[in-house]
C-alpha cells in the first residue's frame, strides 16, 4: 500500500511524462483496496490529480494507451469536470481540440460493432460528456452538429444506434434537466435550435424504422423518438407515417413496450381540435390490435402476477396509455356507436388493470378514475350544492346519454372501490405480516394519500347513482354475513368504503342504509367466534359509526347505544380495540357534544350526569394515555353546556378523582417534601397533569375554575423538582440526568408548562394571563430557567413564553428585558456550540424571538446595542443552520424584522449598522447547496434590501461616510451596485466582472417583480456552479394547485370528512 501511495505522488508532477502503469496501479488501489487507509490514500492522489488545472491534457493519452477500464473512466471524469466548470476559461483552440477528440473517439468506438458492444458502458459515458460539450458550443460554435451527427449515422447501423443515444441524451438534457443547469436564455436557445433541426432527426428515425431489420437499433430509435415526441412540431407526428409505424410495431413482442411508450406520448398530447380525426383513428386501430395481443376476458391480475418483468411493464404502460388518452380525448369517443363500443372496451381493460396487486399501477388507475367521475359529476350533476342531501321535488329527470353510456363501467368501478378501498387514518387495528391482529404503530403516508383520493372518487360515484352505490355495498355485506366471501381484508375494505361516503346521500336514504349496515355488523359480531375476528369487526363498527355524526345527532337512542357499546369495547384488552374505542368516543363527543348535556325525551337527566356517576368503572381498564383521551371527550361534552353553574358542577365531578389524588399528594408533601421523590408519586403527578391538559384542551376558558385550584401548588412542585434536578446535574455525574427519577421529574415539569401553555392558548381572557398567571410564574419558571445548568433547562419554557406574548401581545412590553436577560444569552450559548445539540431549544428560542418581534417590537429599541446585536447574530446563526425548519424560521424572522424596522423611526440607524452584513450573509446561504430549500425566502429578503435603497424611508448613506466622504456615491442604489459587484467578484473568481455586473444590474431592473428577480438569481446560481435545480418552487406551485382543487370539491356534500365539518348547534340539535 505504501509503495503505491508514495509512487502515486509522482502522478502530480506535470513537468514529466505521465507514468501510465503507476496511474493504473493507483486507480486499482482505489477500487480494489483491502483496507480503508489504502483506498483513502489512493483517493486523495486521484482527487489532487483531477483538480490540477492541466490534468485534462493527459486524458487523450490515458484513454488511447491504457487497457484498464477504470483508468479510462477516471480520465473521462477528469474531462467532464473541466467541461462542466472550466469550459469557458479554455482557449478556443483547446476547446476545438477537445471537441474533435471526443467526436473522433466516439466514431472510432461506434464504427466497430464488437468493440461497441464490449465497451458499451464506456461509450455511454463518452456520449454524456459529448452532450455536455454540445450544451456549451451548439449552436453558435458548432452549428453543424446535428447535420454532421445524422450524416455520420448513415455510415453503419452501430454508428446510427449510438447517434440515436446521443440525440436522446440531448433532448433529455435540454427539455428535462435544464432547470438549474442552464441559464434561461441558453435553454431557450437550445430548444429553438433543436426544434428547427428536428427535421433531420425525424428523417433519420423514419428511415431506420422503415428499413432496418436490427432489433437493437429499432429499440434505440424508438427510445430516442419517445424523448422527442412531447414537444416536436405536430406535423412530424400526424403528417408522416410515424403513428402508423408505431401501431405496426406494437404487436411485436420485442418492440411492444417502447412502441407503447411512444404511443402514450402521442395519445397524451392536448392540442386542440385540428388533429381530432387522427387521435380517433389512433385509438380505434390500437384497441383492435390490443385485442390481438391480449384478448378480452383475459384475467389481467393473474397475467400480471404470473408474467415476466416485460409483461408487467406492458400492463403498466397500457395503463398509462389508456389513462393518458382518456384524460385528453375521451370526448372524441362519445360520438358514434363504433367509437362508444371501442371506448367501453378500453374502460374494460383499465378496470381489469385496476385489480392488479401493485401500488404504482393502482395509483395510475385511481388517478384517472378520480378524473373521470369528477368530470361526469360536473357535467351530469350540475346543480346548486345545497340541493344535495335534501331531496328534490317532482320526479327525477331521465339520465342523459352520457350518463347512460358510462352506467355499466361506473357500476363495475363501484365494486372495484368497495373491494380495494385503502385504509383510513382512524383505523388502528390491523393485520401484521404474520396474520396477527395488532395495534398499528406507524402510519403509512402513501396509504393515507391513496385513501383520500379513493374516498373522493367514491363520493362522486355515490352522487352519480346513490341506489347502485348502496346496493353494491349491501350485497357485499350480505356475502360477509353468509360467509361466502368473509375475510378480514374484504370486510375491512367494505367498511372503509361505507364510512367514506358519509354525507353524500339524502338524509332519509342515508339513515336507512346505515341502520341496515350497523345491524348486520352487530349480528356478524355476535355470531362470529374468535377474539381476532371480533376485534376486526369491532374496529369496523367503530369506524363506520364515527363517520356518520349527522345520523348520530338525529337519533339519540342509537347514539346512546353506540356510546355504551364503545364503553364495552373499553374493557376489551385486545391490542388496539381500547385505543380505537377511545378515539371514536372523542370523535363522537366533538360532533354530538350538545346531545349529551341536554335532557333527551324519555330520559330523567342528561347523559353526561350518568356518565360522570359511572366514570371510575368505565375507565378502570384503560391505560393512562387512553384515560386522557376519555377525559378530553367528556371535556368536549361539558364545553357544550351553556349554563355556567351547571358547567361548573360537571367540571367539579369530572375532576374529582384526579383532584382527590392531587390533594392527598400535596398534603403529604407539606409534612415532608421527600415523598415527592418517590417514583410512584412522580408518575402519579405527571398522569394528573396530563389529564388536566386533556380537559383544558377541550374546555378552554371554563377550565379557569380547575387551574385556579392547583396553580399555586403546581408551581411549588415545579420549583421543588427543579431544585432537585439541578442538584443532581451539578454533581457532575454524566449519567445523572438520565436516571429514571430525573426523567420522571422533568416530565412533571414539562407537563406543568404544557398545562399553562394550553390554557394560555385556549383562554379568551388575556388580562387574566398578564395580570394573574404571569407575575407569579416569573421566578419559579423563568428564574429557574436562567439559574439552571444547560442540561436541566426545558425548551417548553421558551414555548410557553412565546405563547404568552402571542396571546397578550404588548401588554407585557415592560417584561421583555427581564425575559431577554433570563433566556437569550444562556440559550444562545447552548444552541450555538454546534448544529446538533438541543434541537427543541433551537426551534422554541426562535419562536419566542419571533413572538416578541411581532407583538413587542418597540421593546427591541429599549435594548442596549450589545443585546440588539446579540439578537441579529442569533437570527443570522438561525438561517445559517443546516436544519431546514430552523433556517426557515430564521429567514422568516429576519424578513419580518426588516419590514418592521423599515416602518420605524430607527430605520436609518438599524440599516447603517446591519444592512451590508445581512446582505452578505444572505448571499452566502443563497449560494450554499445545503440551503437551497430556502431559495424563495432568500429572494424575498434580497428583493427587500434592493428596494430599500430607493425607498424614502432610508435617508442616510449606507457607505462609510467617515472613510469615503458623503459624496462618494450619488445615492445608496449606486453604492449597493458597486458593493455587490465587489463582493461577488471576490467570492466567485470563476466569473468575470462583466458577468457579475450584468447580474447585479438585472437585479436592480426587476426588483419590483419577484418572479423575474428569482429568475435572475437562478441564472446566477447556474453560472456560479454552486448547485443544481431548486425544486422548492415546483412543490409550492403543486401545493397551490392542490389547495385550489380542495376548495372546489369541499362544496360537494360528503366530500369533506364528516368529523371535520362544523355545523351550528341549531342544526346539530334539529
Amino acid at each position: 500500500m505504501a509503495g503505491v501511495v508514495v509512487g502515486g505522488e509522482k502522478l502530480l508532477d506535470f513537468s514529466v511524462p505521465l507514468d501510465l502503469p503507476l496511474l493504473d496501479a493507483t486507480v486499482n488501489s482505489f477500487y480494489c483496496a483491502t483496507t480503508s487507509e489504502e483506498r483513502n490514500a489512493a483517493e486523495k492522489i486521484l482527487q489532487l490529480f483531477q483538480d490540477h488545472p492541466d490534468s485534462w491534457t493527459r486524458v487523450d493519452g490515458i484513454i488511447e494507451q491504457t487497457q484498464n477500464l477504470n483508468s479510462k473512466f477516471f480520465a473521462l471524469r477528469v474531462l467532464e469536470s473541466v467541461i462542466r466548470y472550466r469550459w469557458s476559461a479554455l482557449p478556443v483552440e483547446q476547446r476545438d481540440g477537445i471537441k474533435n477528440f471526443l467526436s473522433n473517439l466516439t466514431i472510432k468506438l461506434a464504427a466497430h460493432e464488437p468493440t461497441f458492444r464490449r465497451e458499451k458502458s464506456f461509450v455511454n459515458k463518452l456520449n454524456v460528456i459529448l452532450v455536455q460539450v454540445v450544451k456549451h458550443e451548439w449552436p453558435q460554435n458548432w452549428p453543424r452538429f446535428i447535420p454532421d451527427l445524422t450524416g455520420a449515422a448513415k455510415s453503419s447501423e452501430t454508428m446510427c444506434e449510438n447517434c440515436m443515444n446521443i440525440l436522446k441524451l440531448l433532448s433529455e438534457e435540454v427539455f428535462d434537466f435544464s432547470r438549474g443547469e442552464l441559464t434561461q436564455a441558453k435553454t431557450r436557445d437550445l430548444k429553438s435550435s433543436l426544434n428547427n433541426e428536428f427535421g433531420l432527426i425525424h428523417e433519420l428515425g423514419e428511415y431506420v424504422l422503415l428499413h432496418s431489420q436490427k432489433p437493437a437499433l429499432i429499440r434505440t430509435t424508438l427510445q430516442t423518438l419517445h424523448a422527442y415526441l412531447s414537444w416536436v412540431p405536430l406535423g412530424y407526428i400526424f403528417e408522416s407515417s410515424l403513428v402508423e409505424t408505431l401501431l405496426k410495431l406494437f404487436p411485436t413482442v420485442e418492440f411492444r413496450n417502447v412502441a407503447l411508450q411512444c404511443l402514450t406520448e402521442v395519445a397524451s398530447l392536448n392540442i386542440g381540435q385540428f388533429y381530432d380525426a387522427h387521435f380517433t383513428e389512433l385509438y380505434t386501430i390500437f384497441i383492435t390490435r390490443l385485442q390481438m395481443v391480449m384478448p378480452r376476458g383475459t384475467s389481467i391480475p393473474e397475467s400480471y402476477a404470473n408474467g415476466s418483468d416485460e409483461d408487467q411493464e406492458f400492463l403498466q404502460n397500457l395503463a398509462l396509455f389508456l389513462t393518458g388518452y382518456f384524460k385528453t380525448h375521451i370526448g372524441l369517443l362519445e360520438t358514434t356507436q363504433d367509437h362508444k363500443a371501442a371506448l367501453l372496451i378500453g374502460l374494460e381493460y383499465l378496470l381489469g388493470i385496476s385489480y392488479v396487486e401493485d401500488t404504482e399501477v393502482l395509483k395510475v388507475c385511481m388517478d384517472y378514475w378520480n378524473h373521470l367521475v369528477c368530470d361526469l359529476f360536473q357535467s351530469e350533476c350540475n346543480v346548486e350544492p345545497q340541493a344535495f342531501g335534501f331531496g328534490r321535488l317532482g320526479s327525477a329527470p331521465p339520465p342523459s346519454p352520457r350518463k347512460t353510456l358510462y352506467q355499466m363501467p361506473l357500476s363495475k368501478l363501484r365494486l372495484l372501490m368497495v373491494s380495494r378501498m385503502a385504509k383510513p387514518e382512524e383505523v388502528i387495528v390491523v393485520e401484521d405480516e404474520n396474520g396477527q391482529i395488532v395495534r398499528e404503530v406507524m402510519k403509512d403516508s402513501d396509504v393515507l394519500a391513496q385513501y383520500k383520493q379513493m374516498r373522493e372518487t367514491l363520493v362522486y360515484l355515490s352522487h352519480l347513482d346513490h341506489d347502485d352505490t348502496q346496493n353494491q355495498m349491501l350485497e357485499k355485506l350480505a356475502l360477509q354475513l353468509n360467509g361466502k366471501e368473509y375475510s378480514w381484508q374484504t370486510l375491512n375494505s367494505l367498511c372503509w368504503a361505507i364510512g367514506s361516503i358519509s354525507g353524500s346521500m339524502m338524509e332519509d336514504m342515508e339513515n336507512k342504509f346505515l341502520v341496515t349496515v350497523i345491524r348486520d355488523l352487530l349480528n356478524l359480531c355476535e355470531f362470529t367466534r374468535g377474539k381476532d375476528h371480533k376485534a376486526i369487526i369491532a374496529s369496523n363498527i367503530m369506524y363506520v359509526v364515527g363517520q356518520y355524526p349527522r345520523f348520530l345527532r338525529a337519533h339519540w337512542k342509537f347514539l346512546k347505544t353506540v356510546v355504551n357499546k364503545l364503553f364495552e369495547f373499553m374493557h376489551e384488552v385486545h391490542p388496539g380495540v381500547q385505543d380505537m374505542a377511545c378515539d371514536t368516543f372523542l370523535k363522537i363527543a366533538r360532533k354530538c357534544k350538545r346531545k349529551f348535556v341536554i335532557q333527551q325525551l324519555h330520559e330523567s337527566e342528561p347523559f353526561v350526569c350518568e356518565l360522570l356517576r359511572t366514570l371510575t368503572d368505565t375507565i378502570k381498564d384503560l391505560e393512562p394515555h387512553q384515560i386522557h383521551i376519555f377525559y378530553e371527550a367528556v371535556g368536549e361534552m361539558i364545553h357544550a353546556e351553556t349554563e355556567p353553574q351547571r358547567r361548573e358542577e360537571y367540571i367539579t365531578k369530572l375532576m374529582e378523582p384526579p383532584n382527590t389524588t392531587w390533594y392527598q399528594i400535596i398534603n403529604q408533601a407539606r409534612t415532608g417534601s421527600e415523598v415527592l421523590r418517590e417514583q410512584a408519586i412522580v408518575r402519579n403527578i405527571a398522569n394528573i397533569l396530563q389529564t388536566n391538559v386533556a380537559v383544558c384542551q377541550a374546555l378552554g376558558q371554563p377550565f379557569q375554575t380547575q387551574i385556579s385550584l392547583i396553580y399555586a401548588d403546581m408551581l411549588n412542585v415545579y420549583r421543588l423538582y427543579s431544585e432537585f434536578i439541578s442538584a443532581v446535574v451539578a454533581e457532575g455525574n454524566p449519567f445523572a440526568a438520565r436516571t429514571t427519577q430525573v426523567k420522571l421529574m422533568r416530565q412533571v415539569k414539562r407537563e406543568c408548562l404544557r398545562l399553562i401553555e394550553t390554557f394560555v392558548e385556549k383562554t379568551d381572557d388575556p388580562v387574566l394571563v398578564s395580570q394573574q398567571l404571569v407575575p407569579v410564574m416569573m421566578d419559579p419558571i423563568l428564574g429557574d430557567y436562567a439559574r439552571n445548568l444547560p442540561d436541566a433547562r426545558d425548551a417548553e419554557v421558551l414555548s410557553l413564553f412565546a405563547a404568552i406574548f402571542n396571546k397578550v401581545q404588548d401588554a407585557l412590553l415592560d417584561e421583555v428585558p427581564r425575559v431577554f436577560d433570563a433566556v437569550f444569552e444562556c440559550t444562545l450559548q447552548m444552541i450555538t456550540r454546534n448544529f446538533e445539540d438541543y434541537p427543541e431549544h433551537r426551534l422554541q428560542f426562535f419562536a419566542l424571538l419571533r413572538a416578541i418581534t411581532n407583538h413587542c417590537f418597540r421593546a427591541l429599541f429599549a435594548l442596549s446595542p450589545q443585546n440588539l446585536k446579540l439578537i441579529i447574530d442569533s437570527v443570522i446563526w438561525a438561517f445559517r443552520h443546516t436544519e431546514r425548519n430552523v433556517a426557515e424560521m430564521g429567514l422568516n424572522l429576519l424578513l419580518e424584522m426588516l419590514q418592521a424596522f423599515q416602518k420605524s423611526e430607527f430605520c436609518n440607524q438599524f440599516h447603517q449598522t446591519y444592512f451590508l452584513n445581512l446582505m452578505q450573509e444572505i448571499f452566502a446561504v443563497l449560494t450554499d447547496i445545503f440551503h437551497k430549500p430556502g431559495f424563495k425566502l432568500h429572494a424575498l429578503i434580497l428583493q427587500h434590501l434592493f428596494e430599500l435603497t430607493v425607498s424614502p424611508c432610508l435617508t442616510v448613506p449606507l457607505w462609510d461616510v467617515a472613510a469615503l466622504g458623503p459624496t462618494a456615491f450619488a445615492n445608496n442604489a449606486v453604492f449597493l451596485r458597486h458593493h455587490t459587484i465587489q463582493l461577488l467578484t471576490s467570492s466567485f473568481p470563476n466569473m468575470s466582472q462583466i458577468q457579475i455586473a450584468a447580474f447585479v444590474d438585472g437585479l436592480f431592473e426587476c426588483k419590483a417583480d419577484i418572479s423575474a428577480f428569482k429568475g435572475k438569481l437562478r441564472d446566477f446560481l447556474v453560472q456560479s456552479k454552486e448547485f443544481s435545480a431548486n425544486e422548492v418552487e415546483t412543490f409550492e406551485e403543486t401545493q397551490t394547485k392542490k389547495d385550489q382543487h380542495l376548495a372546489s370539491v369541499m362544496t360537494i356534500p360528503g366530500m369533506m370528512n364528516p368529523n371535520l365539518v362544523t355545523l351550528p348547534d341549531e342544526m346539530a340539535d334539529s
